[in-house]
């Protein structure tokens, strides 16, 4: 059993932060699919064999045939339908996404769920997959990962879980879940490894996935803590190949945390976002939003288990009504590999991902 340092806080930001701004954060507008017409959240991008795609949550589709999701009409009369998560290709313009899955309505088509679910499991089509970013876990292979959240809404999250991913002509498609209920990780005991970030480390061989506290840590300061797990991604379909942060005292262990507080977490009360690597500043970010707030923040570190400096408000956006917030802090490093800027994107509460360009000094 690793040695835990019950004495150190290692949420406490730990550095500094190199972040600045060279001008204002430029509004780009909103997202808008180039295929199909819906209202949804998140969207982590990730890649597998250099393409990058954006894993969407809750997806509304819109009153059939309007064709513009910012438009008046696509909301108007009512609910059209929706799955709980869908896959779309992002392209060289952050605002244009190409979503994939489609179904056959016509004159529009919609996105079909990406992650399924299975009935034998006790899910049905009401059951949420909250997904993260496309790992990467094979290139010649065309295969790859997706962490999600198995939440049965008012029963809550049941558990956190690895889906395998393969590109079929041209588009990731989910082939295998695991675990023997759908997942890996039971909430109940367990945090929800994934459901807060997935990254896959370009400069080692490693997946991390960031998730939030289990069921059983209630309250608001030990229900806001973030722990991780990593795995190489080769051994990312097996278990026993992960391993657990239990505190910077102790590291990684292959054992998982029976502990959750500051002294096993590795960040607090930080909204889902996305880990990438900044070749400007030379070092990690992570890109992410204040809970319930309004602000876009990044935060760096020298490696993806941290330690985390304190936050850097890069932007603060308006919100569509009031009492609204953002969410889900989603990176875009693949527009600019010299990382001299920065491409954002963010959902608006409730349905509505918008996305701003920063320029670093």
């Amino acid at each position: 059993m690793p040695v835990i340092n019950r004495a150190v806080d290692n949420t406490q930001p730990a550095g500094s932060n190199p972040v600045s701004l060279a001008s204002g954060a430029e509004y780009l507008g909103p997202q808008k699919s180039d295929n199909s017409c819906v209202k949804r959240d998140l969207g982590f991008t990730g890649q597998i064999s250099g393409k990058w795609y954006a894993v969407f949550g809750d997806t509304n589709y819109c009153a059939p045939g309007v064709t513009d999701s910012t438009s008046m009409l696509a909301t108007a009369g009512g609910f059209y339908g929706m799955v709980r998560d869908s896959i779309s290709a992002m392209t060289d313009n952050v605002l244009e996404t190409h979503d994939l899955h489609l179904n056959s309505d016509t004159p529009v088509a919609y996105p079909l769920q990406f992650v399924p679910y299975n009935s034998s499991w006790g899910e049905d089509e009401s059951t949420g997959f909250g997904g993260t970013s496309l790992c990467e876990t094979n290139a010649t292979a065309d295969e790859g990962l997706v962490f999600y959240a198995v939440n049965e809404n008012v029963a809550g999250i049941k558990g956190a879980g690895v889906a395998k991913v393969k590109v079929v002509n041209g588009v990731p498609t989910v082939i295998q879940r695991f675990g023997d209920s759908g997942y890996w990780w039971n909430a109940s005991t367990t945090p929800r490894y994934g459901d807060v970030a997935a990254y896959r480390d370009e400069k080692s061989d490693y997946i991390y996935a960031l998730g939030g506290a289990p069921n059983s840590a209630v309250g608001y300061a030990m229900s806001d803590y973030v722990y991780q797990a990593r795995v190489k991604a080769k051994d990312a379909f097996n278990l026993s190949q992960y391993e657990y942060w239990q505190g910077r005292a102790a590291g990684w262990s292959s054992e998982l945390p029976t502990h959750f507080d500051s002294t096993t977490a590795v960040m607090w009360n930080s909204g889902q976002g996305t880990i990438m690597w900044s070749p400007h500043y030379n070092c990690y970010f992570f890109v992410h939003t204040a809970p319930g707030g309004t602000d876009i923040l990044i935060r760096t570190a020298p490696s993806p288990e941290g330690p985390w400096s304190n936050d850097v408000t890069v932007y603060t956006a308006t919100v569509k009504e009031f009492g609204g917030m953002v969410y889900a802090g989603v990176s875009h490093p693949y527009l600019d590999p010299t990382g001299k800027t920065l491409t954002i994107s963010y959902t608006n509460y409730p349905a509505d991902t918008e996305a701003i360009r920063l320029t670093f000094n």
